[in-house]
């Protein structure tokens, strides 16, 4: 199903207009929504901070979660309180609640794990958004950066950043089930900035005023899970590997390690799928490289085999200054 509709969106499989009456009424009811709460009819809810919208327009991996966590870190650099809030997509919280270091993936989600072991910062995960960051304000968190979040209007937000695949872009431009788009292009406008992972394209003249920010996800080291051994991405050039992701872009990981010159056996799963000690099996001894957000959920599988492969978010001097300056006025805004 996942293989049909990537093929369905992003390809040049034909079916998309049959399924348009279908992306019409889904187009009405997100556009009657959104009017409901600009008219006041649905209320939204402020937590007692700023909030920080990180988000996309389309089904599908990004590159948003590592902005999460780079943002993150730059704003505690400049002396923010920061927290982060997640949906925790998979988690078993019925409620809001607190993620550290060490809490199971399966309590918490694979993302918010991630987040709170790579930046640091007090992470909290509940299908309701407004309660999580509450959760957060009430422990002196005076910042929150939502991951994820575009379309969740019960929660305000004060600085909304649209993350972009620079490779796919928006597709075939048509919305849910006919298209990736979760709400029209159009809505770009609205965004206080826009990030392209990876190359810019014209569709992308959209934005309106907001900067347009250009981002890449660089691999630099490998990670052992058992131990915690560090190697550079160098080290496996030449070398065959087995690569498993089970993100919303699996392939963007796999071209990213053969770009290294790794000579790559591709194993995807779908987004968050929870990955088991035979399915990491191949029947012989090759290295196994997996993304972050796989890693940890694999912590008790671990072996010599397995490794992790970080991302770095990079951006030029100037693009990462548009960024914070922009996000950083918004947030001056909320005081006043």
């Amino acid at each position: 199903m996942r293989g049909a509709l990537t093929q369905l969106w992003y390809g040049n499989a034909r079916g998309a207009a049959l399924l348009a009456p279908l992306a019409s009424v889904y187009g009405a009811v997100t556009s009657l929504r959104r009017r409901a709460y600009e008219l006041g009819l649905l209320r939204a809810y402020g937590v007692g901070c700023p909030v920080i919208v990180v988000g996309n327009l389309t089904v599908g991996g990004t590159g948003k979660t590592p902005l999460v966590a780079w943002l993150a870190q730059q704003l505690q650099a400049q002396g923010y309180r920061v927290g982060i809030v997640s949906r925790g997509y998979g988690s078993r919280a019925r409620s809001a609640r607190l993620v550290d270091a060490h809490s199971a993936w399966q309590e918490v989600g694979d993302e918010p794990l991630w987040l709170a072991q790579t930046s640091g910062c007090l992470t909290a995960v509940g299908a309701d958004r407004v309660a999580a960051g509450r959760l957060l304000s009430a422990r002196g968190i005076n910042v929150i950066v939502s991951d994820d979040g575009l379309q969740h209007l019960r929660l305000v937000a004060d600085c909304r950043i649209v993350v972009v695949d620079g490779e796919r872009g928006f597709g075939n431009g048509r919305l849910l089930p006919a298209g990736p788009l979760r709400e029209p292009i159009g809505a770009l406008r609205h965004a206080d900035a826009v990030v392209v992972n990876g190359e810019a394209h014209c569709a992308m003249a959209l934005a309106g005023n907001a900067p347009l920010i250009q981002m890449q996800l660089v691999l630099s080291s490998v990670l052992a899970l058992a131990g915690g051994a560090r190697r550079t991405i160098e080290s496996f050039r030449g070398k065959r590997v087995h690569a498993v992701a089970g993100i919303g872009h699996p392939a963007r990981f796999f071209r990213a390690l053969a770009a290294c010159g790794i000579d790559v056996i591709e194993h995807a799963f779908a987004d968050h799928h929870a990955l088991v000690a035979s399915e990491l099996e191949f029947g012989d001894d090759l290295p196994v490289l997996m993304t972050e957000k796989d890693a940890v959920k694999c912590r008790t599988l671990a072996d010599a085999r397995l490794w992790c492969v970080p991302v770095t978010v990079q951006m030029s001097d100037a693009h990462s200054h548009a960024l914070l300056a922009r996000v950083v006025g918004c947030l001056t805004t909320h005081r006043r």
